[in-house]
């Protein structure tokens, strides 16, 4: 018998589902404060709304 290969694509494939489904669950404001953790140089940006006067033609 052949001993069995060491799959490291299966291995990670299983690692980012795992932490996939571990973040899904997470509320939003959770999800900020990890991202806010993890990346402390990214600052928060608002989107700006265009004016209601702006022509969309």
């Amino acid at each position: 018998m052949k001993a069995k290969k060491f799959d490291s694509v299966k291995m990670m494939r299983e690692i980012r589902e795992n932490l996939s489904k571990d973040f899904s669950k997470l509320s939003a404001k959770e999800k900020i404060n990890l991202l806010e953790k993890e990346f402390p140089e990214i600052k928060i940006s608002r989107r700006r709304k265009l004016p209601i006067t702006t022509d969309r033609r």
